[in-house]
């Protein structure tokens, strides 16, 4: 019998937010997953968690998905976590998931901490709708390009970037909407230096030209309707 792959999420910064039943499930599982070795050892020596371990990341994903499914054929319980946040979203382990789909593993979702609603609703702008676009391209003439598109659209929009490209996302979000439109970044959530801006675009590239700020964050782009 095939054992189960638990998809758990963990904090995206402050560790409090760890649910009790992702406690439960990474202590009782056989193996663990995760992203990154130093951030899933700290969480797990965080926790007081010893279990034997596997990487899944962008580098190894097809290897590592098949390595993992035959350790589920052979009745082992998986839990695989993300550097933080939940996983799969925005994060490696969707070939993993097809796979274990296929194969009739059952799958199991621990929810918890995600970056997504928290800045969606600190934004203040419209959620019936929304637009999950995630990363924009990371050169900038196809970025431009893509926020063209968004340009068009009337939902609220949700962004995602590298920790060092604040600067210039919001650079040219401002380039492409100027102060047509409402923009939240919320900065460093859950952590003690979380910081929540509101503003146009130009104002808030104005803002973070004059202080650099490191960190990650989630920008919300207001619809038309805004």
């Amino acid at each position: 019998m095939s054992g189960i792959l638990y998809l758990v999420a963990t904090p995206i910064g402050n560790l409090e937010d760890m649910t009790f039943r992702a406690l439960r499930v990474l202590k009782e599982v056989d193996i663990v997953v995760y992203e990154e070795r130093k951030e899933g050892a700290r969480l797990l020596k965080h926790f007081g968690i010893e279990k034997p371990v596997e990487s899944l990341n962008e580098h190894n994903e097809a290897a590592a998905s098949q390595v993992i499914l035959d350790l589920l054929k052979e009745g082992k319980s998986v839990a695989v976590i993300s550097d933080a946040g939940t996983p799969v979203f925005s994060d490696p382990g969707r070939l993993l998931v097809q796979k274990a789909v296929k194969s009739g593993v059952r799958i199991v979702p621990i929810p918890g901490a995600s970056s997504l609603l928290p800045a969606l609703i600190v934004s203040g702008f419209s959620i019936d709708e929304f637009v999950f676009y995630g990363f924009l391209s990371p050169k900038r003439n196809r970025r431009i390009a893509e926020l063209q598109e968004l340009k068009k659209e009337r939902r609220t929009v949700v962004l995602m970037d590298a920790p060092y490209r604040l600067v210039q996302l919001i650079r040219d979000i401002a380039g492409v909407f100027g102060t047509n439109r409402k923009l939240c970044v919320a900065f460093d959530l859950t952590l003690p230096t979380e910081q929540i801006f509101h503003g146009t675009p130009q104002k808030l590239y104005e803002e973070f030209l004059k202080e650099e700020r490191k960190g990650e964050f989630v920008v919300v782009l207001g619809g038309t309707g805004v």
